[in-house]
């Protein structure tokens, strides 16, 4: 029996599975995506979606997964259901094992395989998973409309979370290790102005209560030992992902937290001809992510550069300095030159004012570095 080859596979039918399908599916690949555990990825499991671009009204997550689906398939991507189980990266073409009992080769591999949900790991928490217990509430909060909830974890996905049950429940409480959100600012206003919303900060769960009807409640303890039941009938976990990366082990370079290391700043991976794209390789810029977050961290990794460049440069006469800056800025394609002045020390306020306005309002423009960067 022949074994199937082909150019290009990718594992995950998410955002990045989907990107990496339309590019290669141009570029006349001919690319075969197996589609994984969760068909679309974990969009699908999201309301309405506001900040990606080309959406002006919002859409939802399992409508625009459905349109990347199609864009894919207009460029000829051949979309199969079915999850790799094994890799060979030592031989070449790759051997991959689909579903435990086919072999396909491929000539080059786009891992997009995703992160999952953390969870506590109470045994408590995992008696009731599916009967109260979920990380989803978008999938489960409507078997609990009108009663109360708890959510737990601080960051955009925890406060997402909450505000989405807080539409169809009677209340939400955020249990929050920390003594602060670490969501962006939109999101920590919605949640603290929303009055079906109660945070428990400096907060963590110490058991799962229940019975065979599920999820009754939940005992919580602060960090002064004193404990609370909270009398609700779903518990929520917004804690954080973990890559979908076991099946790398051993095979690719991976971070100490698992997800895959790639060289650069690029998809390239330890292995030649091996990519990863999407969360499986960055744990920070996450597709939910409300844009003023994505781009506070893109100006602290610009700014890091950009004042790199010119921290030595003398602070003597102006016109030698600006000279200097001016070159070393340029090679780094970090400042729009014609929006400074021809003094040195002009150039340097520019930086210095730029990188203090933004901090006051994280939407505006940057003048250091370009959408390249």
């Amino acid at each position: 029996m022949s074994v199937e080859r082909v150019k290009c596979l990718i594992m995950g039918s998410g955002p990045a599975g989907y990107t990496a399908a339309i590019y290669t599916g141009r570029a006349n690949l001919s690319p075969v995506l197996y589609e994984g555990m969760l068909s679309g990825g974990q969009l699908t499991t999201t309301t309405e979606i506001e900040n990606f671009p080309g959406y002006p009204e919002g859409v939802m997550g399992t409508q625009l997964m459905e349109d990347l689906r199609k864009q894919a398939e207009r460029f000829g991507v051949e979309i199969r259901r079915g999850i790799v189980t094994d890799v060979n990266l030592e031989a070449y073409p790759f051997i991959l094992t689909v579903d435990g009992d086919r072999t396909v080769e491929a000539e080059s591999l786009i891992v997009a395989t995703g992160a999952s949900a953390k969870y506590l790991g109470l045994p408590s928490e995992n008696k009731f998973k599916g009967m109260g217990v979920s990380a989803c509430a978008t999938c489960d909060g409507f078997f609990y409309r009108g009663q109360d909830v708890a959510v737990v974890g601080g960051v955009d996905t925890a406060a997402e979370e909450a505000s989405y049950l807080a539409n169809i429940c009677n209340k939400v409480y955020m249990i929050v290790r920390r003594n602060e959100l670490r969501a962006c600012h939109v999101m920590q206003k919605r949640v603290k102005e929303n009055p079906k919303i109660e945070i428990l900060f400096e907060h963590q769960t110490k058991e799962v209560l229940g019975d065979d009807n599920g999820v009754n409640g939940v005992i919580v303890v602060n960090t002064k030992g004193e404990e609370r039941r909270l009398d609700i009938t779903g518990f929520f976990l917004a804690i954080g992902h973990k890559p979908n990366t076991d099946l790398f082990r051993g095979k690719l370079d991976l971070n100490p937290e698992g997800y895959i290391v790639t060289r650069s700043n690029t998809s390239h991976t330890s292995v030649n001809g091996v990519f990863a794209a999407g969360d499986v390789r960055d744990p920070h810029y996450r597709q939910s992510s409300p844009p003023e977050a994505a781009a506070w961290r893109q100006w602290t990794a610009r700014s890091t550069s950009c004042w790199a460049a010119i921290s030595d440069v003398p602070a003597g006469r102006a016109r030698d300095s600006a000279a200097i800056a001016r070159k070393r800025l340029f090679g780094k394609g970090c400042v729009k030159l014609n929006e400074c002045s021809s003094k040195g020390r002009s150039l340097f306020e520019c930086m210095r004012s730029d990188r203090r306005q933004y901090a006051e309002n994280p939407g505006r423009n940057m003048t250091a570095g370009t959408d390249a960067d």
